[in-house]
């Protein structure tokens, strides 16, 4: 099976929620400051360097919500951040604990809660913004994940957003930021690898038609895509936005490998096959443009999941991860051509990658809802 269309229009599970695309217009940015050096063992120096240099992008054209640990961790980043000039009113410091930061996963999903959404309220809610905050286990992989799992919860406190809980069953329901990509309008991609291993299941029990549901309830999704599986060293088994993400409600840009000898060959060659199959929620074909992978990024002689996809869409501006690499130009080129009202900038991100994440994983957007 290539992909999975549910009509949810009729649905009278429908809590009325729309999760924004990202490329809509962002109230804020939510990350948090690195320090958990077991991540980036051996070359934690260079990594806050490289979220200051993100910072300084983004804080120029939206607020940036940042949680550090504690006030000794707030004083290093503000030291750091004033040194790379990325210091300003823009930046907003949150003490919480965290033990890893990848805010993508760990942090809740903002969405719009629609008029029949509201009307359950018993008094009147002080927005229309909506916080999912689904359950986080550290990818179904490690063991520390005790203060992350508290960060969905603390952020939709923060933002004065209703938080909502999605259950499967008696247990909430465990998802990541990076599983999902939307075009706002209805459709949603994913993979099987992700959401339906039984190896590394997050949700026992749960299967293809469950999730659907669940994203047609909290995400207001009326049709999703299911691609294969993600690219060879990404340790969260399979995320999306390693691999496809959508750059307009009707066009998505999707990872492809030239070297018919390379492990990525062929899994991104069925991801596009299936693209070509799938549709958008009215039932319209995407426009699939292509984005070449870099070469092997390898340390340590581990292959890293190094991928120009990882990009993050924000206001006035799209961060792309490059790699000193000859495809480098090409795809920041290829994003340049989709994103025309945006600049489009590359973050060296060799280092970076080897905690298995880039920009899209380090960030979530809150959306400006109503303008």
């Amino acid at each position: 099976m290539t992909a999975r269309s549910r009509d949810t229009s009729s649905d009278t599970l429908s809590l009325d929620f729309r999760m924004p695309a990202e490329w809509e217009r962002h109230e804020a940015t939510w990350m948090a400051w690195p320090h958990y050096r077991g991540d980036w063992p051996g070359k934690f120096e260079p990594i806050p360097w490289v979220y200051a240099e993100i910072i300084r992008h983004l804080s120029r054209r939206e607020r940036v919500e940042l949680i550090v640990n504690d006030a000794a961790s707030e004083k290093r980043a503000r030291k750091t951040l004033t040194q790379a000039n990325a210091l300003n009113k823009n930046v907003r410091f949150h003490r919480w604990p965290t033990d890893r930061v990848w805010t993508r996963d760990s942090g809740c999903t903002f969405v719009e809660c629609g008029a029949g959404a509201l009307a359950r309220e018993t008094v009147a809610p002080e927005s229309d913004l909506c916080a999912i905050t689904w359950r986080f286990n550290a990818w179904a992989k490690y063991s520390n994940y005790r203060h992350d799992e508290k960060i969905g919860s603390l952020m939709a406190k923060t933002a004065k957003a209703r938080p909502i809980q999605p259950v499967f069953g008696k247990h909430r329901v465990v998802l990541e930021g990076g599983s999902i990509d939307v075009n706002g309008q209805g459709t949603l991609l994913t993979t099987e690898e992700c959401l339906l291993s039984k190896v590394q299941q997050r949700n026992p029990g749960m299967s293809r038609s469950d999730y659907e549901q669940r994203f047609a309830q909290y995400l207001g999704i009326k049709n999703v895509i299911w691609l294969a599986s993600g690219i060879v060293g990404d340790d969260t088994h399979g995320h999306v936005d390693d691999i496809t993400r959508f750059v307009a409600p009707d066009t998505v840009v999707t990872a492809v490998e030239s070297d018919p000898n390379d492990p990525n060959y062929e899994p991104l060659r069925e991801n596009i096959r299936r693209l070509r199959s799938g549709t958008d929620q009215n039932g319209k074909a995407l426009a699939i443009v292509e984005l070449p992978m870099p070469s092997p990024v390898i340390f340590e002689k581990r292959r890293l999941p190094a991928s120009y996809a990882n990009f993050y869409i924000a206001n006035g501006v799209v961060l792309a991860p490059v790699f000193n690499d000859p495809n480098d130009r090409f795809a920041l080129d290829i994003l340049a051509d989709l994103f025309p009202d945006r600049d489009v900038i590359g973050i060296y991100s060799g280092d970076l990658i080897w905690g298995f994440g880039a920009m899209h994983c380090m960030t979530q957007q809150q959306p400006a809802l109503g303008t």
